[in-house]
């Protein structure tokens, strides 16, 4: 497999979460698409290529362990120093609709397990999404 950098790694995470229980959910597309422009690690990315990205990854995931195969993408494309940043992407993602599926709680413990974040990076980074998707009522 060709290198894919870090953004696009950044993407399979994302698309990863969100397909994790068979249903990629219009909130979690157009999260998506709103991270892609306002988070500044993607600054670089053109946001017309989120498509063809996608369809990349969920090829990837079709294949004999394929999700073993993203994770390791992942790992070889993200740097160290922005781990943080890519579980925050996919907690993000995960999120959106207010409501965690077992499917998405079991990727997001494989990709923390992946990226060897400790309990309290994953503790804050949960936190501040949870606080960030509140409603009045």
């Amino acid at each position: 497999m060709n290198s894919l950098g870090p953004c696009k790694a950044l993407i399979y995470i994302m698309i990863v979460v969100s397909a994790s229980d068979r249903d990629m959910k219009d909130e979690e597309l157009e999260r998506m698409g709103h991270i892609l422009d306002i988070w500044p690690v993607f600054e670089d990315f053109p946001k017309d290529k989120l498509l063809s990205v996608s369809r990349e990854c969920q090829q990837l995931l079709q294949q004999p362990d394929g999700l073993d195969r993203v994770f390791a993408v992942v790992r070889n494309e993200v740097p160290q120093r922005l781990h943080d940043t890519a579980y925050a992407l996919a907690f993000e993602v995960a999120a959106v609709d207010l409501e965690m599926r077992l499917e998405e709680l079991r990727v997001l413990q494989l990709l923390r397990r992946n990226l060897e974040l400790d309990q309290p990076t994953v503790d804050a980074i949960e936190r501040a999404a949870k606080a960030r998707h509140r409603m009045l009522n």
